[in-house]
């Protein structure tokens, strides 16, 4: 079967050729479909690294049909089409019984697409961090930053029932499409001061809730920028990362607000999951519309400097896993 690998060398992807994984009692193996790409954790983390890195670093979305079931899971049946945490590779096979986290596949409900399914993990975190805010109708949350994981927050908070949530990006490919994916209001930041715009929008005040998820080399930049768009008694949560320096706190702005990173409740997680599916299926989280780019896997290489060197011109990156 094939893999995706990054051997030693910065920006170095092959696929390697190697044996079908066996399985054990307790785990399903999976033929591909698609799987996702992440730009964050798979670029900064692993991409850019000299080292050589670990396979099963090497994704972690991948939607595909069971092909073969342990024989103590009762859960799946050959045929099934699941999603899992598992990196990109023809064939994985996934620990369904005893996985640290919990589930790690599920079954994709009917009618929902294989590429719509590869977000199903980006989806249960992004639930989950929303849920962590306590967001309600009476609250404006304004969202740093509308990538993936940011416009996966802005649709969970929609769905959720936040008041009105405002996106803030530099991109005019995010800003679009956070229009268009609900968001209440969007601000190019590349077209002048988000914080008074954030203001303006606020009647002075500042917003309830602030989530900063831009992350990389704008990450410090947009953290001090929360600081100063948060209303007294508000929530700073802190969900970028690869930012490379620190990040700028300032006493005298987060004094009577508070402030959170990415803490997601682990034993909520089946809860989540569940719910995400059900977003998905009804459409009240659109993550499919992200997608702008699809490489068949043979092409990995290219999707990967793709994300790397363009980033004006992509959200989701799709590797395919056709014969």
């Amino acid at each position: 079967m094939k893999r995706i690998a990054k051997p030693a060398g910065a920006y170095n992807i092959v696929v390697e050729e190697v044996e079908t994984p066996a399985i054990t009692p307790t785990e399903i193996l999976i033929r591909a479909e698609c799987s996702l790409i992440s730009r964050g954790s798979e670029i900064w983390r692993r991409y850019v690294r000299e080292e050589a890195i670990d396979h099963r670093s090497m994704g972690y979305s991948l939607v595909g049909r069971v092909a073969e079931v342990g024989a103590e899971v009762e859960k799946f049946k050959t045929g099934d089409l699941v999603a899992a945490l598992a990196p990109h590779a023809e064939y994985v096979a996934v620990e369904v019984g005893a996985s640290r986290h919990q589930p790690a596949a599920v079954r994709l409900p009917a009618g929902l697409s294989p590429e719509a399914g590869t977000f199903w993990p980006l989806g249960t975190s992004s639930v989950l961090w929303m849920w962590e805010t306590g967001a309600g109708p009476d609250d404006v949350m304004v969202i740093q930053g509308q990538g993936l994981v940011g416009s996966g927050c802005m649709q969970a908070a929609k769905a959720q029932g936040a008041g009105r949530v405002i996106g803030i990006d530099a991109l005019p490919l995010r800003c679009e499409l956070a229009r268009e994916l609900g968001a209440d209001a969007v601000i190019d930041a590349s077209a002048g001061d988000s914080v008074a715009q954030v203001l303006e929008l606020t009647d002075g005040k500042g917003a309830d809730i602030v989530v900063e998820a831009v992350g990389g080399r704008a990450g410090a930049q947009a953290f001090a920028e929360a600081q100063d768009m948060l209303k007294s008694g508000g929530l700073l949560q802190v969900l970028g990362l690869y930012e490379n320096e620190p990040l700028p706190l300032y006493s005298e702005k987060i004094m009577g607000k508070r402030l959170i990173g990415s803490y997601l409740d682990a034993s909520r997680r089946p809860e989540g999951s569940a719910r995400t599916l059900e977003l998905l299926a009804t459409d009240q989280i659109q993550f499919a519309k992200m997608i702008t780019h699809r490489f068949p896997y043979t092409e990995a290489a290219a999707a990967f400097d793709l994300l790397y060197n363009r980033l004006g011109e992509t959200m989701a990156v799709l590797l395919t896993w056709d014969n």
